[in-house]
């Protein structure tokens, strides 16, 4: 058996175990096998993790370093990430399971997002205010608000890492960043980059664990003032809970179900590779995946059939074999999960179209056959609940009203996906789904430029674009009186 690769954390500029010496280990999700020994933070290294952030924003050489000053620092990150791409990308699909053409596609194109802050880091500013007062000056300034913690969850964790900490330490705060406890090895091994860049020590501490005592300890922590949280829904009502003991401001990015709504007037082509791009790659393992296919009744034979056939020439197999198109769930509970729920939808009177079961050429590792499954209504777990997964369910709509209706029949509004040729009715369709990102005749394209976020039970608060790093900003006022003359005295009546 291949011995075990040792990470530490990397808190106040040191790689340091555990305090109490313990840790868990990482399995590679396409063998099953044990690969990595992570350390499992206490409550006590959370707090050394947070009052190093804190220094280095109040009293380290981070407090006084310029705006401009830190757009250099981000600039020497963003070129770093693409130097490293490959180890990043490589780490990433050990650990995940992800496509390794995918993940080091992804390492290398997250520059992007650290050059976009890099340039907006001196470009924050306040304004001068029309004041109904005579002799009076007043003026706002943006400021950082101090330590931010970052939680993310395993899947695209240096993308969602790279979403968070860009804006935040563009506008100059510090970060404790905590990873899954199911995946930690990216962000560790992105660790090593970043003190590569010549960021002081304590800008950002990565901290490894579980949710308990870990990020607990670390989202209701005292000297914490923003939360950014990635994840499921039963931990961000921990987390809002948690943030009621240090009233820190908290985003959520929370998970989907997002539709994918096909109009009869489609180009067949481009709908069916949107329905693959959407659901199958990255192994549906995505918070935007469109796990809710919605068909017009006039072609939905014709469109599941094409989709099957499609998913059926997908290539199964080893992530980091650049022939693979599609990898193993990160995750045996996710297979287990998945296998049961698609039991119950049959059960139930949903069709087997495609897949359904572990591939007949694997014997070892977390793999799952692309899934298509008809389901005669919306009322079936496998359409109300977030899989996570290969799988998609496949209803029909007979007009544009009811295909609205069924788009925002979910607790979930995060993403979206509307094909036909009729710009009208994609402006219409567009307007009316509930949800944070919607996408017309393509799916899953992201841009640092572009905000990110969800409606309802997806979250709230926005990541990307130019409004996130103002997020990680607090207003203050500033009034100057300018008349040469004492203020009056307040006691006496005029």
């Amino acid at each position: 058996m291949t011995a075990l690769k040792n990470y530490q954390m990397y808190i106040d500029g040191q790689w340091v175990d555990a305090e109490d010496g313990d840790s868990f280990t990482s399995v590679n999700p396409a063998t099953g096998e044990e690969w990595a020994r992570i350390p499992a933070a206490t409550a006590a290294d959370v707090d050394r993790a947070v009052n190093a952030a804190h220094r280095a924003f109040t009293s380290g050489p981070w407090s006084t370093m310029l705006p401009t000053e830190r757009g250099a620092l981000l600039r020497n990150l963003a070129e770093l990430m693409k130097k490293h791409s490959e180890m990043l990308g490589r780490t990433e699909t050990v650990d995940t399971g992800k496509l390794f053409t995918e993940t080091r596609w992804q390492a290398a194109y997250l520059s992007n997002y650290y050059h976009y802050y890099a340039g907006l880091a001196d470009k924050v500013h306040g304004a001068t205010l029309p004041i109904d007062k005579p002799n009076m000056w007043a003026m706002t300034v943006r400021e950082p608000l101090g330590v931010v913690a970052a939680v993310v969850p395993w899947n695209s964790q240096l993308f969602l890492v790279a979403v968070k900490i860009a804006p935040a330490l563009a506008a100059g705060n510090t970060v404790v960043l905590k990873a899954s406890e199911h995946a930690s090895a990216a962000m560790l091994e992105f660790g090593k980059v970043f003190e590569e860049a010549g960021f002081p020590p304590g800008v950002i501490n990565i901290v490894t664990g579980t949710g308990d005592p870990c990020g607990a300890a670390l989202t209701s922590h005292p000297l914490v003032d923003r939360i950014s949280f990635t994840g499921g829904l039963n931990a961000a009502q921990q987390i809002i809970r948690n943030s009621a003991e240090n009233f820190a401001e908290v985003s959520l990015e929370l998970g989907g179900k997002s539709p994918m709504v096909i109009f009869d007037d489609v180009d067949i082509e481009n709908a069916v590779n949107g329905i693959l791009l959407s659901i199958f790659s990255a192994t549906g393992q995505s918070c935007v995946a469109g796990s809710r296919l919605l068909i017009q009744d006039s072609m939905y034979d014709q469109l599941i059939e094409k989709v099957a056939a499609r998913a059926a020439q997908i290539r199964i197999g080893d992530p980091l074999d650049d022939n693979s198109q599609m990898g193993p769930l990160a995750t045996l509970g996710q297979l287990e999960r998945i296998e049961e729920t698609v039991a119950n939808a049959i059960e139930n009177g949903a069709t087997l179209v495609h897949g359904g079961k572990v591939p007949d050429h694997t014997d070892k590792g977390w793999y799952y056959e692309p899934t298509i499954v008809s389901c005669p209504s919306q009322n079936l777990r496998i359409v109300r609940e977030e899989m996570f997964g290969p799988v998609v369910s496949a209803l029909k709509f007979s007009d544009e009203e009811e295909a609205v209706a069924l788009a925002n029949d979910s607790r979930f509004g995060l993403a979206a996906g509307v094909f036909t040729r009729d710009i009208g009715r994609a402006l219409r369709v567009t307007k009316a789904i509930r949800a944070g990102i919607v996408w017309v005749n393509t799916y899953r394209v992201v841009s640092p430029m572009a905000p990110f976020g969800g409606f309802k039970d997806s979250g709230h608060g926005r990541e990307s674009g130019l409004d996130a790093i103002y997020d990680y900003t607090r207003a203050k006022t500033v009034w100057l009186n300018t008349s040469p003359d004492p203020i009056d005295d307040p006691f006496r009546m005029q």
